[in-house]
């Protein structure tokens, strides 16, 4: 089955060469970042390492992962943060269950996983356990962690019709496969310290607050449809 590895990259310059680099060689068919006004240079660095670059003016994380996912030609799309966090060297093993017809959906959990030292700040981890929680408890789900690092089949995804432009968009993506009856398998996965300083979004309490509105609200939503 072709791949397409979707890369959201937001002035990633010190992160994004070692991730595409470590990606294993012959894995994705292709390759595209997704850049969201990068000032840093971080669309030349990734056009070096071999991926294609797509502009988004519009902001939002599931902005750019729709604006991947309808430019991706894979019939498995995988999508992978950008700051050298997730680890390429697993997307073997994250491909693996779609690739012998075993899932629809396959979420790489990094609280299952290998974790670094002062990876994921204690706010962020009592975020993602909290709705890891939530989900179990609404949607009949045994999900450890809503990791964004997931591969999935592309078809079966754009029939879901996400509309979630925030950091609810994967969460809303497992909501609505929940809903349609995917088989849906978790993998654990290392999880590093990110390269190039603190993240936007879990670096701050404002933006984890953020997000963890933006991920509880789309959960309390289809959980009601």
């Amino acid at each position: 089955m072709t791949t397409t590895l979707i890369i959201p990259a937001l002035n990633e310059a010190e992160s994004i060469a070692s991730v595409l680099s470590a990606v294993p060689g012959g894995l994705a068919d292709e390759i595209l970042v997704v850049d969201g006004g990068s000032t840093d240079g971080t669309p030349d660095l990734a056009r070096s390492a071999g991926a294609r670059v797509i502009p988004e003016a519009r902001r939002g994380y599931g902005q750019a992962c729709a604006t991947g996912l309808a430019a991706a030609q894979g019939q498995i799309v995988v999508f992978l943060d950008a700051d050298g966090a997730d680890d390429p060297r697993l997307l073997p093993a994250l491909l693996a269950p779609l690739q012998q017809g075993q899932a629809e959906l396959v979420l790489g959990s990094r609280l299952a996983g290998q974790m670094d030292a002062g990876a994921m700040p204690w706010h962020q981890y009592a975020g993602n356990w909290l709705s890891a929680r939530l989900v179990r408890l609404l949607y009949r789900l045994p999900l450890t962690d809503l990791s964004p690092f997931r591969a999935v089949l592309r078809s079966p995804l754009l029939e879901l019709d996400m509309q979630e432009m925030t950091y609810g968009w994967p969460t809303e993506m497992i909501a609505k496969a929940a809903r349609q009856g995917w088989r849906i398998i978790e993998i654990p996965v290392p999880y590093h310290r990110r390269s190039g300083g603190k993240s936007k979004i879990s670096g701050t309490l404002r933006g984890t607050a953020l997000a963890t509105y933006f991920i509880l609200r789309t959960i309390l939503r289809y959980a009601r449809t």
